[in-house]
């Protein structure tokens, strides 16, 4: 298994493990797909990573700014998704791990994931990988009518933004 760059032309893989996720209803609040330039517009061009192995695309992990403003031009969302038939084969960790130095690379001082409490194998991806735990929003958005919670994880660099 390895990491790479993720490509425009990863997008079918991406987008079907994208699908994936959608479909648990506990890895977002999307409900469709985006359109590959959408997705394309709504993360930063850099820390874009697909996990392969034998040309198959096994999971993804990228990274969206939190806000427009300036200030907060070092913080970024974190998005990570394992294939069904991938998950819990520590493709997550090696995907966070990267991005993680990818985004240190990159100026990043905070990395942040927002993740539902039944989701409890992201839950623990994130803790073992460093994340903590910094509160919960409740009844933060809406899947299908059904108001859910969402828990914020963050990793703060070791390097930057400590002076």
């Amino acid at each position: 298994m390895q990491v790479r760059e993720m490509n425009a032309s990863d997008w079918e893989g991406v987008s079907q493990i994208y699908a994936q996720g959608i479909a648990t209803g506990f890895a977002t609040f999307e409900q469709t797909i985006p359109s590959y330039e959408s997705w394309n517009q709504a993360h930063v061009e850099q820390c874009r990573l697909i996990a392969e192995e034998n040309g198959e695309i096994l999971g993804w992990a990228a990274l969206s700014p939190v806000s427009s403003r300036c200030v907060y031009g070092g913080v970024g969302e974190v998005s990570v998704y394992i294939g069904a038939k991938s998950r819990g084969k520590g493709v997550g960790k090696l995907l966070l791990e990267q991005l993680i130095s990818e985004s240190e690379k990159a100026g990043f001082w905070t990395i942040q994931s927002g993740v539902f409490p039944e989701n409890e194998a992201s839950i623990h991806l994130h803790k073992k990988v460093g994340f903590r735990f910094i509160g919960k929003r409740e009844r933060v958005g809406k899947i299908k009518g059904i108001w859910k919670d969402n828990l914020l994880f963050e990793k703060r660099s070791e390097t930057i933004g400590v002076d």
